[in-house]
């Protein structure tokens, strides 16, 4: 079974560099052009996925909407799909982050797998709750497509590659962008 995790279309948190986390921010003009784009790859390329999953943000469910309209395939939002929460840092840039909390930002750094920022989760939480219903999807379905955010799909790449996470950096995905796993990699975890 493939897992096709899909990154959600452009907002205007991601032009200004603005940590999203659990804000529900919308897609853009250019998110919505992206994920037309999307739908129009997937059906050119033939992928075929019998569900779409999303995460309930706005931004990755309005991509799922325009993806099921245009495959004529069903979409469901789980909760657990959502983006990490970064807490008090959400709505910030990173250069803001490391300013304004220069001690939490350097701790997270080091760290930043089992490190929480203020009022946030971890990596390895947010990593937990999506595994699991990761392995409820696989144990349901044929292949699907999975549209979910940025930190996920590196944690998860990170997670089945045993990668440092310190090192995420080398899985970023830009919006709108597939990225095809085996499940037989996850279920083995």
């Amino acid at each position: 079974m493939k897992l096709f995790l899909i990154r959600h279309g452009q907002t205007d948190w991601n032009l200004k560099e603005k940590i999203q986390g659990s804000c529900d921010i919308e897609l853009n003009e250019t998110g919505i052009k992206q994920a037309e784009k999307l739908s129009n790859k997937l059906l050119e390329k033939n992928y075929r996925f019998s569900k779409i999953y999303s995460s309930p943000q706005r931004r990755a469910l309005k991509t799922s909407e325009i993806l099921s309209e245009a495959t004529n395939v069903d979409y469901i939002s789980i909760k657990e799909l959502e983006e990490i929460n970064f807490g008090q840092w959400e709505g910030l840039s990173w250069t803001e982050v490391k300013e304004q909390y220069p001690v939490e930002y350097k701790e997270w750094y080091i760290n930043r797998r089992y490190t929480k920022p203020p009022k946030g989760e971890s990596y390895q939480e947010m990593l937990e709750r999506v595994v699991t219903a990761l392995h409820k999807i696989i144990n349901e379905n044929d292949d699907v497509v999975v549209v979910t955010h940025s930190a996920i799909i590196m944690c998860l790449q990170c997670y089945i590659t045993n990668t440092p996470f310190d090192e995420m950096m080398k899985f970023k995905t830009d919006n709108a962008v597939i990225t095809e796993i085996d499940s037989e990699l996850l279920v083995k975890m």
